[in-house]
């Protein structure tokens, strides 16, 4: 059985993590590099810092921001947005990420993809999906769209189609985050996550929706998913990741316990 992984993310503004709903209704939750040092001691797997309105607003990653945060970290850290060259990638890996996410970018120039990993290899670029089901679709699962700009543009673009070709790109993994689920607590979008699992051959992280551990249960084996990652459960006390994960493991999933 495969070890699942989970993932704690840090979504920054400002230099500050802030958590939203749906995208939406942005409130304060901490320091990055104090929130990355207390989830990796609980047990956190990897830390993922989103820079969320670096392509809005049309700038580079907050390098200071990432070096601060990777200075206390000894587990993997991936860092995303206005990541939009290799140029670019290769000072988010120079202020100490292991991995750098591209959502934006990759939509506008897929050859991105494939730049980033023939300089840095397929293993540290992950392609990031914001996902929202086609409302009113006769198939809203297979038809949702992908979205950019810190979802609020939306692409026309397949959600499945898009991760098969990020994966022909050159893409290590998937991170699927569902629009529709981000923040309320009520579960990952298990069937989503399931088609794009199906889709490709590399990991996906299912990412939106995480309100106990039951969830986590769900999207690793309804959504097939490889790792899962959440925020406000984490920032917010709801629990920790070491609590996390031994419930999973009583649950029977395959977790790595903290020592």
């Amino acid at each position: 059985m495969l070890t699942k992984r989970i993932i704690a993310c840090l979504d920054v503004r400002g230099g500050r993590v802030v958590k939203g709903v749906q995208f939406l209704d942005i409130i304060d939750a901490g320091d990055p590099a104090e929130l990355a040092a207390r989830h990796a001691a609980a047990g956190a797997d990897e830390i993922v810092l989103l820079d969320i309105t670096a392509t809005h607003e049309g700038r580079g990653t907050l390098i200071e921001t990432v070096r601060r945060a990777a200075r206390q970290l000894f587990v993997p850290f991936t860092v995303g947005g206005g990541i939009r060259s290799a140029e670019d990638a290769a000072a988010v890996f120079d202020a100490g990420a292991d991995k750098v996410s591209i959502n934006s970018a990759a939509i506008a120039r897929p050859e991105l993809i494939g730049e980033i990993g023939a300089s840095f290899g397929a293993q540290a670029v992950i392609v990031a999906i914001d996902a929202r089901r086609a409302a009113g679709s006769s198939d809203p699962v297979g038809n949702a769209e992908v979205y950019v700009s810190g979802g609020r543009k939306t692409t026309g673009r397949k959600v499945v189609e898009w991760a098969r070709e990020a994966e022909q790109r050159g893409a290590g993994e998937i991170l699927l985050t569902s629009m529709d689920s981000d923040g309320v607590r009520s579960g990952f979008d298990c069937e989503l996550t399931a088609r794009v699992s199906e889709a490709v051959q590399i990991p996906v992280i299912a990412s939106g929706g995480a309100g106990n551990a039951q969830h986590f249960a769900e999207v690793f084996e309804k959504g097939k998913a490889d790792a899962a990652l959440a925020a406000s459960i984490f920032h917010f006390g709801v629990t920790d990741c070491r609590s996390l994960k031994v419930e999973l493991q009583r649950a029977g999933v395959s977790v790595r316990l903290p020592c």
